[in-house]
């Protein structure tokens, strides 16, 4: 009863009285399903509801879960994820995911903000110019990877050495220099794009390792994997935690998280 109790009150909170059709079609599957996600996961991970939805948000463009995104991202907005921050996310997904997956989730952003009233294009969140866009995603690169990175992007082989140099300028030059989103939270998203996706678990146990090396410790990650779960399921969900754990354990011994690409 008090779980229920507990359960209405968070579904208040975030859907503000929209409830699913599926309540109506698939009563006893939604019953699980909501006493699970909305109660246990919510209960056990005790995440700030705007943490864990930005989690989630992220999770699902991982996983492609467009329906689910359109869904939850009305919640987002109520609980206080900004319009900035909602784009931030998508945008960054192109880096770890591609356009050809992000596409359609930016189309429903859009779609859902204009719903709200929001007038778009929001305000510009670049910070980087083409110029300098190399220079500074190695500073950041450097900043929440180490001094390992300064020279990554002119490394490897010469006929590959361009993707590193893309690397720098591209995924952290033209995305992880834009404000809207701090450091702390661009590689919380990124971790849960990886994870959500799968089959990339070399590059989520080095951003496991990144997450830890700027304060998302073990602890948080394990938080994170937890409130994604009912979203990406248990075995991409137990991949994640084996990566944290293999994260955690070379950062122990004093190893270099750059071994592996990103």
């Amino acid at each position: 009863m008090e779980m229920t109790e507990s359960i209405k009150k968070y579904k208040e909170k975030i859907f503000q009285g929209r409830e699913s059709e599926l309540l109506e079609t698939d009563p006893e599957f939604m019953e699980r399903f909501e006493h699970f996600a909305f109660g246990e996961v919510v209960n056990e991970t005790k995440l700030d509801d705007k943490i864990g939805f930005m989690a989630v948000l992220a999770a699902l463009l991982g996983c492609q879960g467009e329906e689910a995104f359109r869904e939850l991202l009305p919640a987002a907005l109520n609980i206080g994820i900004t319009p900035v921050e909602v784009k931030e996310i998508v945008y960054q997904a192109a880096a770890y995911l591609g356009m050809g997956r992000v596409l359609s989730f930016l189309k429903i952003t859009n779609e859902v903000l204009t719903e709200k009233g929001v007038s778009l294009p929001l305000e510009g969140q670049a910070v980087s110019t083409m110029e300098n866009r190399r220079e500074t995603g190695t500073r950041v690169q450097v900043e929440i990877f180490g001094e390992g990175m300064r020279d990554f992007w002119q490394s490897g082989p010469q006929e590959s050495r361009h993707i590193n140099r893309w690397l720098a300028a591209n995924c952290f030059g033209d995305y992880y220099t834009r404000t809207g989103l701090d450091y702390k939270q661009r590689e919380m998203i990124t971790f849960c794009f990886l994870a959500a996706q799968g089959g990339c678990e070399p590059q989520l146990t080095s951003h496991a390792a990144a997450n830890m090396k700027i304060g998302n410790d073990k602890e948080f990650l394990i938080r994170i994997i937890s409130q994604c779960l009912p979203y990406i399921g248990y075995p991409r969900s137990l991949n994640a935690l084996s990566c944290v754990n293999a994260a955690a354990e070379k950062q122990e011994k004093g190893m270099n998280i750059n071994e592996d690409k990103r």
